[in-house]
């Protein structure tokens, strides 16, 4: 059964595992922060995502994994590719009526199609666990491959705003994205994402 929303299953249901054709999502952990530090300490990922700081170290990855794990509002999977860490793939419901799908890969991993897996299956969860009937998205103006990874995701372009980047220092052009759960179901035959308890 749906919950209100914003929702506590959400929050209760993330110690799932969501598995698509190539990749597992589950929630990161501390043994995971050595990874995570890795992959994220890239300039051309944090200038592309709002929150990540650079240079991104071991610490600002603990303070990632323990606040995603005390926070209600913040969704976190760390993507995985054959058992090594990808990159990771979240939403935030910190605004009730805004809930936002963010992502970001190593760039090692960029180009695969590693993204729209992911996000496809973080969409789905959000769905299938929330009442809620839009998800939305941003992508830097200057980013393509993030738009084009919403497209593909059935996101409707909504116009720009500016938005502040950590690593930036500034604000900077971004299109928001709205999905609305009618496009998402009309478009869910896209994969077949299952869900496993952990």
């Amino acid at each position: 059964m749906l919950q209100e929303f914003p929702t506590q299953t959400l929050r209760e249901g993330c110690p799932c595992v969501l598995e698509t054709e190539r990749l597992s999502l589950r929630r990161p952990t501390l043994a995971d922060v050595k990874a995570i530090a890795r992959l994220a300490n890239d300039r051309r990922i944090a200038e592309n995502t709002r929150r990540l700081p650079h240079p991104y170290s071991q610490e600002h990855a603990v303070e990632f994994v323990r606040f995603t794990a005390a926070e209600p509002h913040e969704i976190a999977f760390l993507i995985e590719n054959n058992f090594a860490p990808v990159g990771m793939v979240g939403i935030n419901m910190a605004e009730r009526d805004a809930p936002e799908l963010g992502y970001w890969l190593g760039v090692e991993h960029w180009g695969q199609g590693f993204g729209t897996e992911a996000a496809r299956a973080a969409i789905d969860y959000f769905f299938e666990e929330s009442s809620g009937e839009h998800l939305f998205a941003g992508a830097r103006v200057t980013n393509p491959a993030s738009r084009n990874i919403l497209e593909k995701c059935g996101f409707q372009w909504s116009g720009v705003e500016l938005h502040r980047f950590e690593a930036l220092g500034c604000s900077t052009p971004v299109d928001r994205f709205r999905l609305s759960r009618s496009v998402w179901s009309s478009l869910k035959h896209w994969s077949s994402s299952v869900r496993r308890e952990r």
